[in-house]
């Protein structure tokens, strides 16, 4: 049964023309717009400290002081969001067999020839490794930063793994900006994707297109009638 659950409860096919489907409840979309605002408001801060050059930076938060003491809160409040977030998507982001088929023929989707390759369910290939690529490296991010935030822990750890918490916080910093740009782009590149984290939905042609098996799911699940 965990095999063919490639849909969430609150997805529906909405009977309008043309066909609409539910692909994001509100609440979801809401956790997922707030913990997106953190991540920025962590980048522009955690930039502004991370180089001389950035400093400038510091006056968006009020000025150097504040954004050091304000970044590391923004970095908690934004694990404890993207943490909900998890907890609502991470069975769906689990991969498949059909996901690695479709990894391995991407030209294909590149050419345009979609149907050349296998359905998919909510989520595809790359969306599962912005998922939890964005999942390992706030936890990256979280442990190195109590490492080095010395206000409250300053005698946690040592000098010498403090600088190596600093390096790995850094790192994992700007590998995070790298996948969320992919991130962007992809919703962009995709028509109708970002249509569906603002609004919620998204075409029934999109969905063939784009989803196929998780729009079998939802119809499927839709059609079944409640048990007594």
């Amino acid at each position: 049964m965990a095999e063919r659950e490639y849909s969430e409860s609150t997805d529906r096919i909405v009977a309008t023309e043309p066909v609409e489907i539910r692909r994001y409840a509100t609440h979801t979309r809401i956790n997922h717009w707030f913990t997106a605002i953190l991540i920025v408001l962590l980048i522009l801060s955690g930039f502004a400290l991370f180089h001389p050059s950035l400093f400038f930076l510091t006056a968006l938060f009020g000025g150097g002081q504040a954004a050091r003491f304000i970044h590391p809160i923004f970095g908690v409040v934004a694990c404890i969001s993207f943490l909900l977030l998890f907890l609502q998507l991470w069975k769906l982001n689990l991969m498949r067999r059909e996901d690695i088929t479709w990894a391995r023929n991407i030209n294909e989707m590149l050419a345009g020839n979609e149907e050349k390759l296998p359905e998919l369910g909510k989520y595809n290939f790359g969306q599962k490794v912005v998922f939890w690529g964005m999942f390992w490296l706030l936890l990256a991010m979280v442990v190195s930063g109590v490492m080095i935030w010395q206000q409250f822990f300053p005698s946690l750890v040592s000098i010498e793994v403090r600088r190596w918490a600093v390096a790995i916080h850094a790192l994992s910093a700007v590998l995070s900006v790298l996948i969320i740009i992919v991130h962007v782009y992809a919703s962009l590149w995709t028509r109708g994707t970002l249509r569906a984290m603002v609004g919620g939905r998204v075409s029934g042609g999109w969905a063939w297109k784009h989803h196929r098996k998780w729009l079998r799911e939802v119809a499927r699940r839709q059609d079944t009638p409640p048990a007594e």
